[in-house]
């Protein structure tokens, strides 16, 4: 599981705690998450980023649903979202008219281009963990951050990744393998662990769809910065390499505006486009408004109540705790096959992307593990 990556990395730094991935580090250590980056896509298109793929050490489960503000929580905190509370791409929160629609992504109120929610919606409340970056911090290890300027005082980077840390800001490819370089290559005796971000794999497969010429340039692109920083990376350093998700092309879209049986007994919708978390008006059934999702939707979509999905352990192996699990939807509909159920309405430049993810199809979920040197 992607959040196996950071406990193991904090045991492979003599923090007393698991190592299930059997991580080995000499002095210190750069994780590079890669957004966007599926196992299932590297493999298919291994020839196009070789580098990567002779380095995959092994294969992760990003966790439901596979979305990158849970995934980066996941990875941060070292536990599944049902513990951190980040159950989604957009989720409802509760207000004094019943729910309105939270985006952790951007930390942002009533859809993803709405009013910052830092004031609103703390962080540091929204998320209650510590997170494993603290924990490396508290234990005397350095730590770095190699990832974009506005990333730095973000709402989920203060509600997941918590520590402080020295940024090296890094916008582009090169930015991103001098920040990774400055972290390594040091002479000093403190350990130092860095994070390290690249998002434009993620940006071009949601636009012109994984595996397209565009989303196949971008990786090529990433395989050899890649290769050159494995050039110039000392021995004191490892380096990991992961995803947050993988993708699927849309094939056939659903349009929920467009299907008023399933605004019946509806507050909110919430999620994306493979993943919608269904919030109920007062006196409605969640079983009634399930199976008439489900009934409306046939093969497009698996429906469950929140209370099946929490049975089934979704969002993990641990129940959340109230407020948590009042963050879940009533009634979740996950995509199957390539459908997706999309509302141009509320999400008009969603709507019109190629890639998706969120849902459970392996080429969704599986993402690797890149370790090099190998351990």
């Amino acid at each position: 599981m992607l959040c196996d990556v950071m406990p193991s990395v904090c045991s492979a730094f003599g923090v007393d705690g698991p190592n299930p991935l059997e991580l080995v580090v000499q002095r210190d250590a750069v994780l590079l998450l890669i957004d966007g980056l599926g196992a299932e896509l590297l493999r298919a298109h291994s020839d196009d980023a070789p580098n990567l793929a002779a380095h995959v050490r092994s294969t992760l489960q990003a966790g439901f649903p596979a979305t990158t503000a849970t995934s980066l929580s996941s990875l941060a905190l070292g536990a599944p979202c049902a513990a951190h509370g980040i159950v989604g791409y957009s989720f409802g929160v509760p207000d004094e008219h019943g729910r309105r629609l939270f985006n952790p992504l951007r930390w942002t109120i009533d859809g993803a281009s709405g009013p910052d929610a830092r004031a609103s919606h703390p962080p540091g409340e929204m998320q209650r963990l510590r997170s494993r970056l603290q924990v490396l911090g508290d234990a005397g290890v350095e730590i770095h951050y190699v990832m974009p300027g506005y990333q730095d005082g973000s709402g989920l980077t203060r509600a997941s990744f918590r520590a402080p840390g020295v940024l090296h800001p890094a916008s582009h490819l090169d930015e991103l393998r001098e920040g990774v370089l400055a972290v390594a290559g040091h002479d000093g005796s403190v350990r130092r662990f860095g994070y390290a971000y690249f998002g434009q794999l993620d940006a071009a497969g949601h636009l012109h769809g994984p595996g397209s010429p565009e989303w196949r340039h971008v990786l090529r692109s990433v395989d050899a910065v890649f290769a050159d920083i494995l050039t110039d990376l000392p021995p004191t350093c490892t380096l990991l390499t992961t995803g947050d998700h993988g993708m699927i092309t849309a094939e056939a879209l659903v349009n929920l505006d467009a299907l008023p049986q399933l605004h019946e007994g509806v507050r909110l919708i919430a999620g994306e486009a493979r993943v919608r978390q269904v919030y109920l008006t007062r006196g409605h059934r969640d079983h009634e408004v399930a199976q008439r999702w489900s009934q409306t939707l046939g093969t497009h979509a698996r429906v469950v109540t929140r209370e099946q999905a929490l049975d089934e352990h979704w969002f993990g192996p641990t129940p959340p705790n109230p407020v948590i699990a009042h963050r879940i939807g009533h009634v979740l509909a996950v995509a199957e096959g390539r459908s997706v159920l999309v509302s141009p309405s509320q999400e008009p430049s969603e709507s019109r992307m190629l890639g998706h993810h969120g849902a459970w199809s392996v080429e969704e979920q599986a993402i690797p593990l890149i370790v090099s040197p190998s351990d």
